[in-house]
């Protein structure tokens, strides 16, 4: 049998309930040890085998760093947050989804890893699972064929997970759980160009471009019940009332005086033993690369990761043409600058050996294939979890919040599922982020790695929304603002249940949204028309804008009075006018309009360079969320002290003469 099919089990003495994920002992010698200690009841036998592994049902959820992601079935395996110790020895209910429950009473703690759906949930798993006796078998096929889904393309590459219908109309913006089946979702001009018709769909999030026999969004059949659309003039409710209690103040939580130069905040995000270990095993790769052509590699230290990094960022303030032309020797047309850091063959040998990991460990990594033990983001894993961390750690979310979706462009063959595809000529890795409103900071995120583990079938865009919405980490009271792909009644009711207001867009084809015809927008109202009608805690609002919108929330009145100015044609002219506008666009536009997901400050370098390896974009990615949330940072901490912050071109300016090492005044 080969390495990539050898079955690994859990070493913990009487583990009969063992978890998907498998952790090897860690390579800390103290750690090991308590490990080791733990494993064996305290009689560590003299000699021992040389791998030993620990399923995660032995660590309390306080040493999971991506239970949401997991739970949700976006990640192969529960990942380990650094210093980890196992406690957990009667495990009877496992965070795994497929474990089993009836090997004993579940432990305390453990419920609270279950997710709680509320009835609408329960209802929407029940249609969409199919006769009790199918559900069982599909479950059980899905779990045999988990590990085989763990293949990768090639050597530098993660796992990949089998292609499906779901997930392509899941990159395409669709739900295949929640959406309905419509054969006119798209106009006939939107199928001629679908990568035209994406941009527009983003630029205007909130039109509808869903139809049906009604041209609508909605089928021409009433439902036969006593509900119909309302209009402005009706009374509508007042929503209940939910006080916002975060678990922390909201805003930076470091000290006023902990930073003061852009360099500081950076590296809040991007500590000091990161520099180290990216240098480290750049170094071992760029040796071993060097070794195979008969070269010797010229060794870097921490000053020359900080020089080139802080040139990635100086060549999105001025862009070239090409990559050469950074280190021109034309007297009239060359930037003195890079040359003054470092050479470009320099610049270029470190950009190609760029490496996040052990190599030693990336080879044992890659016989885990096919495997529980098998890690898929091997490759950027430190960095992904420490900046993770540190970006939930020095910053609370204030009151209102978004999940964002962002690409990290790539050509080559990977498994990790590729997304937005028709977002950019080049196909790429989508991210999912969730986002503070006011500020724009990235507060967590998680890479798309394709939906290969079983999950709760309840849909793609509820299940990403979970994964990133923890209430336990941000508290109660929160207004998620999301765009159409994830609005849904179920996802609305659940979030409620979790004391988490939601609104968006919704398509007129999604399970739960009305069905009566009854009083409905007509397709010839005149613009500023309104109707609404509301199911128990979820409000519906229909808006005549210069296209039909629809909206969806859990926290707003049908229609406050507000207005807002529009052309309207005459008889043989455009005038201003003044058109009622329902709270909840208002709201909306006003949230999503301040999320500008849009700085790539890699991006013109990495659009020059083409980066060979997966992993060296996803970390010019991370360099991205790095700096913009340092820049925020800075934003805030002068704002508490009553100062004038820098501004965007300022602040990266002072962040790369700090990085070089260089005075303002050379």
């Amino acid at each position: 049998m080969s390495a990539s099919k050898r079955h690994y089990k859990c070493s913990v003495l009487g583990c009969t309930n063992e978890h998907r994920s498998l952790h090897t002992l860690p390579p800390s010698e103290p750690l090991r040890t308590r490990w080791l200690n733990f494993i064996f009841k305290g009689n560590v036998p003299e000699k021992i085998a040389k791998v030993k592994h620990v399923c995660a049902n032995h660590f309390t959820p306080d040493c999971l760093t991506n239970e949401g992601q997991f739970n949700a079935g976006f990640s192969q395996r529960l990942i380990l947050k650094e210093g980890s110790i196992p406690t957990l020895r009667l495990r009877t209910s496992a965070p795994d989804k497929n474990s089993s429950v009836e090997n004993g009473p579940v432990e305390e703690g453990d419920t609270m890893r279950k997710r709680k759906l509320t009835s609408a949930t329960a209802d929407l798993l029940h249609s969409a699972a199919g006769p009790k006796k199918n559900t069982t078998n599909v479950t059980k096929v899905i779990t045999v064929g988990s590990d085989e889904d763990l293949d990768i393309c090639d050597q530098d590459s993660v796992a990949s997970s089998v292609d499906s219908t779901a997930e392509e109309m899941f990159i395409d913006g669709l739900d295949p759980v929640l959406d309905r089946p419509s054969l006119d979702i798209y106009t006939p001009e939107e199928d001629c160009d679908l990568e035209a018709n994406l941009q527009q769909r983003k630029r205007a999030r909130l039109f509808s471009t869903s139809s049906s026999a009604g041209g609508d969004g909605r089928e021409n059949e009433d439902d036969g019940s006593n509900e119909k659309w309302h209009s402005s003039d009706d009374a509508d409710v007042e929503p209940p009332h939910l006080d916002f209690t975060p678990v922390q103040e909201p805003g930076p939580q470091i000290l006023p005086n902990r930073c003061t130069s852009p360099l500081q905040f950076f590296q809040l995000l991007f500590p000091k033993k990161m520099w180290q270990t990216i240098v480290v095993h750049t170094n071992n790769y760029g040796a071993k690369c060097q070794e195979r052509k008969g070269m010797v590699w010229e060794y870097i230290c921490q000053k020359d990761l900080k020089s080139f990094i802080a040139l990635v960022i100086y060549m999105d303030m001025f862009k070239c043409s090409s990559l050469t032309d950074y280190w021109s020797v034309s007297e009239h047309f060359s930037l003195s600058f890079p040359a003054k850091i470092m050479s470009y063959q320099k610049f270029l040998s470190i950009s190609k050996a760029l490496h996040l990991s052990d190599s030693y460990e990336d080879k044992r990594n890659s016989f885990k294939k096919g495997t529980a033990a098998y890690e898929r983001l091997g490759k950027i894993q430190p960095l992904y979890q420490v900046i993770r961390e540190a970006c939930k750690t020095i910053f609370h979310p204030f009151q209102n919040i978004t999940i964002v979706e962002r690409m990290v462009s790539s050509q080559d063959r990977t498994g990790l599922k590729r997304g937005m595809k028709n977002e950019s000529p080049n196909m790429g890795y989508k991210l999912f982020a969730l986002t503070d409103c006011t500020c724009g900071y990235t507060w967590d995120f998680f890479i798309y790695e394709g939906k290969s583990c079983a999950s709760q079938n309840v849909g793609l865009s509820y299940e990403s929304v979970m994964a990133l919405v923890d209430e336990n980490l941000l508290g109660s009271g929160y207004k998620l603002f999301v765009d159409k792909f994830y609005t849904s009644p179920t996802l609305f009711r659940d979030l409620l249940y979790k004391k988490i207001w939601a609104c968006g867009p919704v398509w007129a084809n999604r399970k739960g949204f009305p069905k009566t015809t009854v009083n409905r927008l007509s397709q010839n109202a005149p613009c500023g028309t309104i109707r609404w009608i509301r199911d128990d805690n979820l409000l519906f609002v229909e808006w005549k804008d210069s296209q039909e919108v629809q909206m969806c929330s859990t926290f707003h009145k049908a229609y406050e009075g507000d207005t807002v100015q529009r052309k309207v044609k005459g008889d043989s002219h455009w005038t201003l006018v003044e058109v009622p506008i329902p709270a909840v666009v208002l709201d909306y536009n006003r949230n999503m309009e301040a999320v500008d997901s849009s700085n790539h400050i890699t991006g013109h370098y990495r659009a020059l360079h083409k980066p060979r390896k997966w992993y060296q974009r996803v970390f010019y990615h991370f360099l991205d969320i790095v700096v913009e949330n340092a820049f925020i940072m800075q934003e805030l901490m002068a704002k508490t002290k009553n100062k004038k912050p820098l501004t965007r071109k300022g602040y990266l300016e002072a962040l790369i003469l700090e990085l070089t090492e260089i005075s303002p005044q050379d």
